[in-house]
């Protein structure tokens, strides 16, 4: 007999995340499993300064707080908390849920997993962990646990570790474990799945929007929805947002099952609710990712505020006068952000901000006397001298890297309720006719696109200031060396729907051969960014009233999501946002590697910029050093845009 849904909800999409939603989810309605996650490159870095200072520390404390009012309602609703909360400590994060249980009198089942922790890892690393998938969860729950905390796992695997417990799936049943990994991956972020940091935030109420549970089906499909009368929304934009975020490429490896982003398909299904079905897996790579921290070295910075006219010319003496005491430091950067406004009626709005960034292997020649260098100029340099804060100590940074380990070599284990031990194998070799997943699969022919993956250019090829877009000419043909790497898509995939006969391109001119995919068409003359298509009249508008986007981090790489809300501009988006034009909207993107991916069934395409965050979010290498907002920079910038797919409520300014 098929077993009824699982209901699996989650309740924290970071360490920080708020306090209340634990209990917030457990007395909002029904659910089988609630889960955190709590965890994210930064938040391994700040555990492993934890750990330095007190062995017995490493875990997540918040989690602990928020047990001592949500443990007795889990028991009482008979709901199971699985979170990945342990960090670098799991066994002392289940004492500790042991003891507070034992406390409150309440007879909880207590189990983990550990394995993760890789350590040590080469010189200098701080912390090292294995990724490692849900079937260790699982075993925990198979054994009556109430409570299973574990550390480093896929953000995805709280939720498909428990979907096999509840309907004992085996390990090669792919498509359901995908499924699961893809209501997992919509789940982990919390609330950016029911309207939080939505590019349309402004079509709902979100000013405290509820977290997100999904109801997974034993063929692996689901429906993301939440707790009745919570803020936010579900739709089909809100869960494709969080689809598209932090992922690079169609197929999103894990340690269970790789499952195919570009098969996923999304329909409403009632208020506030969206299922998700046609997901399908393949085997799992044999090897598993380790996320590696570092302290990178000393930083420290000034800002300098640079007040009405002659912004430059201000910068520039900063500059001059700096130059003797930033001989000492191994780096320095200095970035001018205009945010100055001309004729501006408040002083703040008529002011830019000069950012100073010194960093070195050691504290002292980035410390104190450093930026006290900087304040020594209060009296002595440009008019309206002033800094936005005091000078401070040196501080360290961290870096991030990765690397791949084979998953027959890390000790994936379970530890029971009864403190037995279980060691988890890893994912059977693929039976014949299902090789294991690679760097680079053959696709399937139902698949999106290959990616059109675009190397940086060459050092001499690039531009020392990017131009005006406005202004940009037409990206050049791709290199010989990049048109051979942009394979054309099989006939069938390059869209999962038929456009619609009103907004369907026109066909080429039999004179005019059809230009590669995703290669850069070239017509007579300069062109702006957006200005190809079918013909017909275009506006001058901003990407963003025609598509969404959500960006992010993964190490040092950025990723861009871009989705439209019709099916009627998706055909303009995949045609027209290329790389070579994103690069042209997103000058800071120009001298990187970019890497293209198309998902047609979400109306996406998916972009990943290599090397923008340096070496990760702890080494603050840019000014959002997470890339959260990278997607909406892109949304704000202009081209050119078919009039007709404009919406008639589109705000001043952007028709």
């Amino acid at each position: 007999m098929s077993r009824r849904p699982l209901r699996v909800g989650n309740a924290s999409g970071f360490y920080g995340d708020r306090l209340g939603a634990l209990r917030e989810m457990l007395t909002g309605g029904p659910l089988d499993v609630l889960t955190g996650d709590y965890l994210a490159e930064l938040t391994l870095l700040i555990l492993g300064r934890d750990r330095l200072k007190n062995p017995d520390l490493g875990y997540a404390k918040t989690f602990l707080r928020q047990l001592e009012d949500g443990l007795g309602l889990a028991h009482e609703r008979g709901v199971r908390i699985v979170t990945n909360a342990g960090g670098l400590n799991p066994a002392a994060l289940a004492g500790a849920v042991r003891e507070l249980a034992a406390k409150a009198g309440l007879p909880i089942s207590v189990a983990h997993v550990e394995g993760d922790d890789l350590m040590p890892w080469g010189q200098g690393a701080l912390t090292a962990n294995a990724y490692l998938g849900g079937a260790g969860i699982t075993a925990c729950l198979r054994a009556g646990a109430d409570v299973v905390v574990t550390g480093r796992v896929t953000d995805a695997a709280l939720v498909s570790g428990p979907a096999a417990w509840w309907f004992d799936w085996g390990p090669e049943e792919y498509d359901r474990l995908a499924g699961a990994v893809v209501a997992g991956h919509v789940l982990e972020c919390g609330t950016q799945a029911t309207g939080g940091n939505y590019a349309f935030f402004a079509d709902h109420d979100v000013r405290r929007p509820g977290f997100p549970l999904a109801e997974i089906h034993e063929d692996g499909s689901a429906v993301v929805t939440k707790h009745p009368g919570t803020g936010g929304a579900v739709t089909p934009g809100t869960v494709t947002a969080q689809l598209l975020y932090e992922t690079q490429g169609a197929r999103y490896l894990g340690p269970d099952v790789t499952a195919r982003l570009d098969t996923v398909r999304l329909a409403p299904d009632g208020p506030d609710r969206v299922r998700i079905d046609g997901v399908r897996g393949e085997a799992p790579p044999d090897t598993l990712k380790v996320g590696v921290t570092r302290i990178g070295g000393w930083r420290n910075e000034v800002v300098f505020v640079l007040t009405g006219l002659d912004v430059e010319a201000k910068a520039a003496l900063v500059r001059e006068q700096m130059a003797g005491p930033l001989e000492g430091a191994a780096s320095h950067t200095w970035t001018l952000a205009r945010t100055d406004h001309e004729d501006a009626d408040t002083q703040e709005a008529a002011s830019a901000l000069l950012r100073l960034v010194v960093r070195d292997p050691a504290p002292e020649p980035v410390g104190r006397a450093l930026t006290s260098a900087a304040v020594e100029l209060a009296l002595g340099s440009y008019p309206g001298f002033h800094v936005t804060s005091p000078p401070g100590p040196a501080q360290p940074y961290g870096v991030f890297a990765s690397a791949l380990v084979p998953a027959a070599e890390v000790p994936h284990t379970a530890v029971l309720p009864d403190g037995t031990r279980l060691r988890v194998a890893p994912p059977p070799s693929p039976a014949p006719g299902k090789p294991a997943t690679t760097a680079a699969p053959a696709p399937s022919p139902d698949a999106a696109s290959p990616p059109e993956a675009i190397p940086a250019p060459a050092p001499d090829a690039r531009a020392t200031r990017a131009p005006d877009v406005a202004s940009a000419p037409a990206p050049a043909p791709a290199p010989a060396s990049d048109a051979a790497a942009i394979a054309a898509p099989a006939p069938d995939a390059r869209a999962t729907r038929a456009p619609d006969a009103a907004s369907a391109p026109a066909p080429a001119s039999a004179s005019a051969p059809a230009p590669a995919p995703g290669a850069a068409r070239v017509e007579a003359g300069p062109e702006r960014p957006g200005a190809r298509g079918a013909g017909g009249a275009t506006t001058r508008a901003p990407l963003g009233a025609v598509a969404g986007a959500r960006s992010g981090d993964k190490g040092g790489d950025a990723n861009i999501g871009v989705w439209t809300r019709t099916d009627e501009a998706w055909p303009w988006l995949r045609d027209t946002l290329t790389v070579e034009t994103l690069r042209a909207l997103l000058p800071e993107t120009a001298a990187l590697p970019v890497t293209r991916h198309e998902l047609p069934h979400l109306n996406a395409l998916n972009f990943t910029v290599t090397g923008i965050l340096g070496d990760g979010v702890a080494s603050g290498h840019r000014f959002d050093p997470q890339a959260k907002a990278l997607g909406e920079w892109l949304r704000a910038r202009r081209l050119d845009i078919p009039t007709h797919l404009l919406p008639p409520s589109a705000p001043e300014g952007t028709r």
